[in-house]
This record gives C-alpha cells, structure tokens and sequence, in this order.
C-alpha cells in the first residue's frame, strides 16, 4: 500500500484554509488518499469536511495512504507514491497558512 509519513508544519494545523489548501492537492491528485494519526482511524483527505473535524495540530505526525486495489496497475503505484510525497511537501510548509 503506498503511504507517506508527513509532519503538520502549519502553524494552525489543519484547519480552515490550510485544510482547504491540502484538500485541493489531495484532490487535484486523482487518487482516494486517507489521512490519520499513526493510531488513528483514516479518514478521507478529499472531504474538507473530514479533515478539519479531525485534530491535526501542528506537529501532528500523520500517516497518508492509497489502498493498493484503487489503483488500476503496477506502474500506478509508483505514482501515487510520488503524489503522497507532493502531498507530504504540502503539509510539511509552515507558511500553509
């Protein structure tokens, strides 16, 4: 399964705009990406809704995720790899804010 580890750099954490700014990424991306706290329950990163009702402080380490059976084949999994590391980048700017 394609996952990325990410620190919450904004210095809100994810909440109002910073969110809508990942969430956009997340859905410019194409890809059913969840997010959650390492013991967390994952919640759906395209859903403004679901992000922000979630507690990703700044600090928070988060874990990004695709389940490998959303994508169509092998070459796919190299690339949602490397759009959860541009998202990664995303939530790893202080000035998301």
């Amino acid at each position: 399964m394609p996952e990325q580890r990410s620190i919450v750099a904004a210095a809100l954490g994810l909440h109002a705009r910073a969110a809508a700014i990942f969430v956009r990424a997340v859905t410019d991306t194409g890809l059913p990406v969840t997010i959650r706290k390492p013991n967390g329950s994952a919640v759906d990163a395209r859903s403004l809704l679901e992000v922000m009702s979630e507690d990703f402080g700044h600090g928070c380490e988060v874990l990004l995720e695709v389940a490998p059976d959303a994508l169509p084949g092998p070459t796919s999994v190299s690339n949602a790899a490397d759009s959860l590391r541009s998202l990664s980048a995303v939530l790893e700017r202080p000035e998301l804010n």
